[in-house]
């Protein structure tokens, strides 16, 4: 966004109507928000899950841009947290709830979509959704998306799915579905990403790049869909994540503590502001988060419509190759991440400066010490061969 917003607009944003032009715009303004600091006590009950809303978050612009940007588009492949604690991971994906777009959800058990029979026929899918298909019935449904969380003490049954037997027949039983299959279409978020089960980390990690699993239990046989946005949040200091997980995560945040004491004072008083009243926060970010979830909506429909030029795709692969690294992922999240950018700035093509601007997150723990050295060790080998091979090449020539 190339203009900025006067302060004396950033001073009125909560009381008067503005003009927003795209989600960038409205991020811009929301950040330097004026904040009520004065708010009555009120009880609420345990029960209550009010997140913190998204707006009120004080700086931390890559960590939110981030998310952002993985509810704009997918394709990205999700967003890793690396912080220490009270840094506020958490707390910011929990903010999310209230911006998680409309989509289209399967009405089916299974999971079953229009596309599958326009790709695979009514074979790919069950009988029950052929049978609607036919009769023109939608197999979909307007469905917000949702956060699901996995708990670290979670089994693999938990995940994947179990035998659910109905109680004095052993003849009747289906599969359960796990917190992969409920992730479907919704923002899977693990905590402590780098201390889960290995079992169940691989489990989900083959989920998540197949698009479905199988879940078998003697006779009986189930596969479920799960095309989720994974999200991961770690402290360090708590052990390393393995290389092919790593690997796998989008957008990399390296989540630090407020430097400004301004900053730090301010999340104090509306973190206290929020314990005690809960409900009056969420309400005076209430017609700002109302305004980025449309945002967002706009920005997910625009994104098909975005392109990247060739110049600006290989002026961003000079980059990758630049910094040594092999894996062929990082163009794949440098180029969607990018496309996300432009689509929420309300711009159709793709710039080099939004590649710049991404660069960061896209790229960044993607370099490998070990493989450098693997490498260059391995390298005096091939050389070896090569010199045995060069005379009996000429021999035979």
């Amino acid at each position: 966004m190339e203009d900025k917003i006067p302060h004396s607009q950033l001073d009125n944003f909560s009381q008067e109507p503005f003009e927003v032009k795209s989600l960038r715009q409205l991020m811009e303004i929301a950040t330097g928000a004026t904040f009520q600091k004065e708010i009555p006590p009120e009880d609420s009950t345990l029960a209550d899950r009010l997140p913190f809303p998204f707006l009120a978050l004080v700086g931390q612009s890559e960590l939110k841009l981030a998310l952002l940007l993985s509810l704009v588009n997918s394709s990205i492949g999700g967003v890793l947290l690396v912080g220490p604690r009270g840094t506020g991971k958490t707390t910011a994906v929990r903010s999310m709830v209230d911006l998680l777009p409309v989509i289209e959800r399967s009405a089916c058990f299974y999971g079953c979509m229009p596309d599958d029979i326009e790709t695979g026929g009514m074979d790919a899918v069950c009988p029950e959704c052929a049978k609607k298909y036919a009769q023109g019935i939608s197999l979909t449904k307007k469905d917000k998306a949702r956060l699901v969380e996995l708990p670290l003490s979670s089994t693999l049954d938990d995940v994947i799915g179990f035998i659910d037997e109905h109680p004095g027949s052993a003849q009747i039983s289906k599969i359960k579905r796990g917190v992969l299959a409920q992730a479907d279409q919704n923002i899977l978020y693990i905590d402590e990403v780098n201390l889960l089960n290995r079992e169940i980390i691989d489990s989900i990690l083959d989920a998540a790049a197949q698009g479905s699993f199988t879940v078998r239990r003697g006779p009986v046989s189930a596969v479920f869909r799960s095309r989720f946005t994974l999200i991961g949040s770690m402290n360090p200091e708590e052990g390393i994540l393995r290389p092919q997980i790593l690997d796998r995560f989008g957008l990399r945040v390296l989540v630090r503590g407020l430097g400004k004491p301004d900053e730090r004072l301010e999340v104090y008083r509306r973190v206290f502001s929020y314990q005690k009243n809960p409900y009056a926060i969420i309400n005076q970010f209430q017609r700002d988060t109302a305004l980025a979830s449309r945002e967002i909506q706009t920005a997910r429909d625009l994104l098909p419509l975005v392109t990247i030029s060739d110049a600006v795709a290989r002026e961003g692969i000079r980059l990758v190759q630049r910094l040594r690294i092999d894996s062929l992922r990082a163009e794949i999240t440098l180029f969607e991440a990018s496309r996300a950018y432009a689509a929420a700035d309300g711009r159709k093509e793709v710039k080099k400066e939004d590649l710049f601007h991404i660069a960061p997150m896209a790229l960044r723990l993607r370099t490998s010490e070990f493989m450098d050295k693997y490498f260059e060790h391995q390298q005096a080998e091939e050389d070896q061969i090569s010199r045995k091979l060069a005379p009996m090449k000429a021999r035979n020539k």
